[in-house]
């Protein structure tokens, strides 16, 4: 009886420490369907052919999957979360903001400075005070876009033409998205390190990280796992044009600060869990605490420093349930990062809407669904 007694107690005791140390039964048991049941429904609607889909919340990939095809062809090979996606306007965000964060930490690069002391020929035309940060957050008044593929031949063509444009507003006044202000901090970054934005991006960041489908230019070996974009029938210069959807970074040679960068939700995620982190995952430091929390300051800007933020009462990609202090960035082919530090969530969408025009715009309405979804089923709304 005494020797049953002590077994009773010990496994009393064992069972105290097992529900001590044990996850919440709701944490990894989300009702995910309402969230399946949207992204099935895109397809069909012809949001996008495919899209793969993670979700990150507090700390953990608690959701990651794909839908749809490589094209609307239903033969096509499906999407999965291994695809390879262009990530367009994510490239300014994940790849040109992180190194000018790791640059600025260690005095390489001041986001105080024109961007003259730079460039010397970008110093004319009303350009002359254009300060790095007014590049990166769209406020220093050059035009949003131009063809470059039309009137030059070359990178350095395209960077001169920079160079020599005038401003559309008076810098600093407003806020204006625009392209050519990461196509020059991307130069500017190769010019600061001597090395290309491709290569700054994998020795910081995407090697250590293990970030391996990740990459600028990808080989014709991974055809069969990208996603195709649309066809560019404007395509002027003779020598062949790089994958890339993209045609100004296309001229740039497929690497460029504002668009190039090829990815995956998988990779991605790793990226963002050391954002969201301050600048650290699994021990290893990439970026102090401090330049993360300052590159996501508004200021009295729209934007933070190379991320867009939700904007105070008013629509956003975002929806409704993301919290004021959330940042994120979009891409043009069908490309999202959304985070909230308050709810300690992150959303990562890498769709390839374009294909095979990018005249669908259906994934505007959809982006703010999509995020409302994704709270509502983690919050049980």
């Amino acid at each position: 009886m005494r020797l049953f007694r002590k077994l009773i107690t010990a496994c009393a005791c064992v069972a105290i420490l097992l529900m001590a140390t044990a996850v919440p039964a709701n944490a990894d048991a989300t009702d995910f369907r309402k969230l399946d049941t949207l992204m099935n429904g895109a397809v069909r609607d012809s949001v996008f052919p495919g899209a793969s889909l993670a979700v990150i919340y507090r700390g953990k990939t608690v959701f990651h999957k794909a839908f749809g095809h490589l094209t609307y062809d239903p033969h096509s090979a499906p999407a999965d979360t291994t695809t390879i996606y262009d990530a367009a306007s994510l490239t300014k965000a994940v790849v040109t903001t992180s190194i000018a964060m790791q640059l600025v930490e260690r005095d390489s690069l001041d986001l105080r400075a024109p961007v003259s002391r730079y460039r010397p020929g970008f110093a004319c035309n009303g350009k002359e005070r254009i300060t790095i940060e007014q590049l990166m957050r769209h406020t220093s008044g050059l035009r949003a876009h131009t063809y470059f593929a039309e009137t030059c031949a070359t990178r350095e063509e395209a960077l001169q033409a920079i160079d020599r444009d005038s401003v559309v507003s008076v810098p600093g006044a407003k806020t204006e998205y625009s392209d050519l202000n990461f196509i020059l901090l991307g130069s500017i970054v190769e010019q600061i390190t001597g090395k290309s934005l491709a290569a700054n991006f994998h020795t910081r960041f995407a090697a250590p990280l293990t970030m391996n489908s990740t990459m600028f230019t990808p080989p014709l070996s991974l055809a069969a796992r990208i996603a195709p974009t649309g066809e560019d029938g404007i395509w002027k210069l003779p020598r062949p044009r790089p994958l890339v959807n993209d045609q100004n970074a296309a001229l740039l040679g497929g690497i460029s600060g504002h668009a190039g960068l090829f990815t995956t939700t998988g990779d991605l995620t790793k990226m963002v869990k050391m954002l969201m982190n301050g600048g650290q995952l699994d021990g290893k430091r990439y970026i102090k605490a401090s330049t993360v929390k300052r590159f996501r300051e508004r200021g009295d800007t729209p934007r933070a420093l190379g991320w867009d933020l939700v904007t105070p009462g008013g629509k956003s990609s975002a929806g409704h349930y993301f919290s004021s202090n959330s940042w994120g960035h979009l891409g043009f082919t069908g490309t999202s990062i959304w985070v909230d530090p308050e709810k300690d969530l992150a959303v990562i969408l890498l769709s390839n809407r374009v294909w095979p025009t990018p005249e669908n715009i259906r994934i505007r309405k959809f982006r703010p669904v999509l995020h409302d979804t994704v709270v509502e089923c983690l919050e049980g709304r």
